[in-house]
């Protein structure tokens, strides 16, 4: 049973954001991948499209994520579902850190306004 501790898991900046990887291929999991984002006060993300479905669970603070141009300000509880294709942009413009746990399949890629293809190593 592939067990992942926090001191395990493999930690990466992008965007003004930490994204602490805990289950994708490299730790056993076939199918899902999942990690924590971390986002300090006042950071607005990049926008991009998604290749794959994302689910956020905001565990701290507050985040405001758009999806297909439409913003909604989430609390720790909430959860988003971004569907596969759908341009998203998430945002801590609260003067606290938030965090949220996000989850999608193996392989998940994100597309820029400048056409760039991110294939981020922590859902891969």
């Amino acid at each position: 049973m592939p067990v992942v501790r926090p001191a395990d898991a493999v930690v990466h900046e992008m965007h003004g954001s930490t994204f602490t990887a805990f289950a994708n291929p490299g730790t056993g999991s076939r199918e899902l991948c999942a990690w924590r984002v971390q986002t300090p006060a006042g950071t607005r993300g990049a926008a991009h499209t998604i290749t794959r479905e994302e689910v956020f669970l905001v565990t701290e603070g507050e985040l405001h994520l758009t999806i297909d141009g439409r913003t909604e300000r989430l609390r720790a509880g909430d959860v988003a579902i971004a569907p596969a294709r759908s341009e998203l942009r998430l945002d801590n413009l609260s003067s606290g850190p938030a965090s949220a746990w996000v989850t999608t399949g193996v392989g998940l890629a994100g597309v820029l306004a400048d056409g760039s293809i991110v294939a981020p190593p922590w859902a891969g």
